[in-house]
């Protein structure tokens, strides 16, 4: 214990709030960062896996809440801030990367984040990569038990995945691996939010083959270029391309060719896994609409794609992914949504006329087919599978300070995420757990009731059998949050294990 007080900074110790700050992504949500923001009673940064089983040991035994950061993505802060009295575990020195090319796998410490990841990839090939997100500082731990997508998915599926083995402390502060939790643990942290079952120590993921060369492309067009026309083109085929052709679109209002008026630019940002002139005549062929030329199309090694993807000039040293975000910039919020029908010219004018009228919300949509549509939405967690044509983001930034600038944007953000209701998926309205939301609802301790109102849009189907793993692990919901998965209430778990017949140590299938 002495050796964890020395790794523990308290309120009272001058490097507490340098350590709350630090090591949240340079995009995070300024909000939970601001002094009336609850923070943690101590901060533990563990250095070996020791320190993180005892951190959770006597946390439970003095019945308060542990919060687990290995990235500081969460969009709500949920990975360290609680509203009441919180230990902060903080992973990012467990950083550790173990490449093995001939067995095409990698180790991966929950503290390191995804550009470290794909930097020790390249340095052992060029032909290799890791199926996961586009934001080089996102942390592995949390990303890839939330699902984690990126632009090799309709190629390779989401992190979850590409997920070999794992090692997880749980609450009662053992080591286990895939072989020790069984296979319905090992499920339920691919895509159920890992952070509900235990504390990820490590990952072991299945690499994956990429080009020596990679195609990138950055094409925009406003309302005035054709704009509609070529969105409605997309939806159709957005999906349907080759698994090697991965096309983003982000939408924003933009300055109008007139003074005073406002427009729509769409940005078509894509990945293609070949050459520029294959490239070219794919995109001819199947989004004619576009105009692309030659000229659109660049050649790039996958790890300098990686910098592309998050719009850093190109020949940005590929060594700035090793680069760590040491204080936030922004506030922000995010939603998401899915659609499962192309949506209509008449409906998409509609959209732009919202998004014009709000003018500070961005929306991403992200698009599904290849291998997504293969994978049975029961395979892991993580359930958007076979049916969804595209993921939607709303994206909104700002600058300004205080309460009133927050509700402005955050009701800006709302109003959008209401408009495009009839456009998106129902019964349930889907949602993406990484695009981490509390609007779509909390639950306070672990209620089952409140918690299947977000459970449901998360989960979908697999959301019952997420409950079931979790009461056998976590019987005492020790690993909860404002969003996490609860227990079975009382009345439930009798019936249950009646028809079950098996314990935690015992379980083999919750199926």
């Amino acid at each position: 214990m002495h050796h964890l007080l020395t790794l523990t900074s308290t309120p009272q110790t001058i490097p507490h709030l340098h350590l709350f700050c630090n090591h949240i992504k340079e995009t995070e949500d300024l909000t939970h960062t601001t002094t009336p923001t609850p923070k943690p009673v101590a901060i533990v940064t563990a250095k070996n896996e020791s320190h993180v089983q005892a951190t959770v040991v006597c946390a439970k035994k003095l019945g308060i809440e542990l919060r687990i950061r290995s990235g500081g993505h969460d969009y709500e802060g949920v990975s360290y801030v609680s509203q009441v009295p919180f230990v902060l575990l903080d992973m990012f020195n467990l950083r550790s990367i173990d490449i093995d090319i001939k067995n095409e796998s990698a180790w991966v410490q929950a503290g390191a984040t995804l550009g470290e990841l794909y930097y020790a990839i390249a340095q052992k090939s060029k032909y290799h990569a890791f199926a996961a997100g586009v934001c080089p500082g996102l942390g592995v731990g949390g990303h890839i038990g939330g699902g984690g997508y990126g632009n090799l998915m309709r190629k390779y599926g989401v992190a979850t995945d590409n997920v070999l083995d794992a090692q997880i402390v749980d609450a009662k502060g053992r080591i286990l691996n895939r072989e020790s939790m069984g296979e319905d643990l090992f499920w339920a942290i691919r895509g159920g939010g890992a952070s509900s079952f235990g504390v990820i120590l490590s990952w072991k993921v299945k690499l994956v083959q990429v080009p020596a060369t990679v195609t990138v492309f950055n094409v925009n067009r406003t309302l005035e270029q054709g704009a509609t026309d070529i969105v409605s083109q997309w939806e159709q085929v957005a999906d349907k391309l080759p698994n090697e052709l991965f096309i983003r679109m982000l939408l924003k209002t933009v300055n109008g060719s007139h003074e005073g008026e406002k427009t729509i630019d769409a940005a078509f940002l894509g990945m293609f896994l070949g050459g520029a002139k294959q490239l070219v005549k794919l995109m001819q062929e199947r989004l004619p609409k576009l105009g692309f030329q030659q000229s659109d199309a660049i050649e790039m090694s996958w790890l300098e794609s990686v910098l592309f993807w998050m719009d850093k000039p190109v020949g940005t040293p590929v060594e700035s992914l090793l680069e760590r975000a040491t204080k936030p910039g922004i506030f922000l919020k995010r939603k998401s949504d899915y659609v499962v029908e192309p949506i209509s010219k008449t409906g998409l004018e509609a959209i732009w006329k919202t998004m014009i009228e709000l003018g500070d919300v961005m929306m991403l949509w992200n698009p599904y087919g290849g291998i997504m549509s293969e994978i049975s939405e029961t395979e892991t967690a993580f359930p958007h599978r076979a049916g969804n044509i595209f993921k939607i983001q709303y994206s909104t930034n700002w600058m300004v300070e205080g309460i009133e600038a927050a509700n402005l944007y955050l009701n800006k953000t709302r109003k959008l995420f209401e408009a495009m209701t009839p456009y998106v998926s129902k019964n349930p309205r889907k949602a993406f757990l990484n695009y981490r939301d509390l609007d779509i609802g909390t639950s306070s301790n672990g209620n089952y009731e409140e918690a299947k109102v977000y459970g449901i849009k998360y989960f979908e189907c697999n959301f019952d059998r997420l409950v079931r793993v979790k009461t056998m692990v976590d019987p005492d919901n020790f690993f909860r949050n404002e969003q996490s998965i609860p227990t079975l209430p009382s009345r439930k778990l009798y019936r249950y294990k009646e028809k079950a017949s098996i314990s935690y140590d015992s379980v083999t299938s919750l199926g």
